[in-house]
């Protein structure tokens, strides 16, 4: 259990790095906007693909720094010139020259037709953490009036929808989000979901999420049974179940799917599976949440992952009233859930018996 349980020295002090993604006209230009313009933006770089699509009141600029900007804030916004990795490490270097301020953290803005998947991996690059950084939550923006449309239409949309940690949806007062709500609840369970307009959004919502937050467990209580899905919402759903895992979708190829164990499990067994999953399945997988019971070890364990990355698994504080089992939830590309939960039982069974 000591390997399973070391704390990761690399993050403490580290930079967060935010990411807001959401399709073509989704919101994420006004929600940038609320955000830059808000004091507790103070100590936060931003950067953004084409500054000249984000409206910051150029009245708020105090000091211009080549490609980067200093609001009174103290909000740094920059553009992106050539490699993501490129632009972090001219601002690491900036920083270090006494060139720009000192920033804890950075939000990253992708374009509304972005494949969220490579920027998250390079995100999570030795090279990222080696310079101080840390990915800890993806936002993305859902538009009201267009986005069951585009759900259905753009493979984008829907990515970036199971990749985030925090759903925004946008232009609620122009029309009602309750079936686009119960949507996305499908495609990520694991996600929260807030509503904005006119990108009304307070900083401190996103910059409270953690990737996987352990004091909010709710989620995986709220993966919903077949049964609890209203079905007659306008979209057709595929329920498949079999003992200990369940499936949700909404007719396309990414699905969220749980896997549930109610007996302690051993850990060498769990490491292997989750390991050799983001192996095999690494591209298709969006994101894995779960918490854990593991023999020998009286609180449970969080773990998540993204695509073939897999995060230092954290231990918490306690059960809080619920019984230990394990919980693991998989959203993606066309995953199967009783194969992968047949995988875990294979890697339970080579383990030979339990003490």
């Amino acid at each position: 259990m000591s390997e399973f349980l070391e704390p990761a020295d690399a993050q403490t002090g580290a930079i967060g790095i935010y990411v807001i993604t959401g399709f073509l006209g989704s919101g994420k230009t006004t929600l940038l906007n609320h955000l830059v313009s808000d004091p507790a933006m103070a100590d936060t770089a931003v950067i953004i693909n084409e500054f000249g699509e984000v409206g910051i009141d150029h009245a708020l600029v105090e000091k211009a720094f080549e490609d980067a900007l200093l609001l009174s804030n103290g909000c740094l916004c920059c553009t992106i010139r050539g490699d993501l990795l490129d632009t972090l490490e001219t601002l690491v270097v900036r920083r270090d020259m006494g060139r720009i301020p000192a920033f804890k953290r950075v939000v990253v803005e992708t374009t509304g037709l972005a494949d969220p998947a490579p920027i998250i991996q390079s995100l999570t690059d030795a090279m990222v953490t080696a310079r101080g950084f840390r990915l800890c939550a993806i936002a993305a923006t859902v538009d009201a009036v267009h986005g069951m449309g585009q759900l259905d239409r753009q493979f984008e949309s829907r990515k970036q929808a199971g990749m985030a940690d925090l759903l925004v949806v946008t232009k609620t007062d122009l029309a009602d989000a309750g079936a686009l709500k119960q949507r996305l609840r499908a495609l990520n369970p694991g996600a929260e979901i807030t509503e904005v307009i006119d990108g009304a959004l307070a900083p401190e919502v996103l910059f409270a999420l953690d990737g996987f937050d352990p004091s909010a467990r709710d989620w995986l209580g709220a993966l919903p049974p077949s049964h609890g899905i209203d079905q007659d919402h306008g979209h057709d759903h595929d329920h498949n179940h079999s003992h200990g895992h369940d499936v949700n979708r909404h007719g396309d190829d990414i699905g969220a799917i749980s896997i549930i164990r109610a007996a302690p499990l051993p850990w060498p067994a769990v490491r292997d599976w989750l390991r050799s999953l983001a192996s095999l399945r690494g591209a298709d997988i969006l994101r894995m949440k779960g918490i854990l019971s593991i023999e020998g070890c009286a609180e449970p364990i969080a773990v998540h992952g993204i695509g073939s990355m897999l995060h230092p698994p954290k231990r918490l504080a306690g059960w809080g009233g619920e019984a230990p089992s394990s919980r693991i939830v998989f959203i993606g590309r066309d995953l199967d859930a009783a194969g992968v939960g047949q995988a875990l039982d294979t890697a339970l069974a080579g383990q030979g018996p339990r003490n």
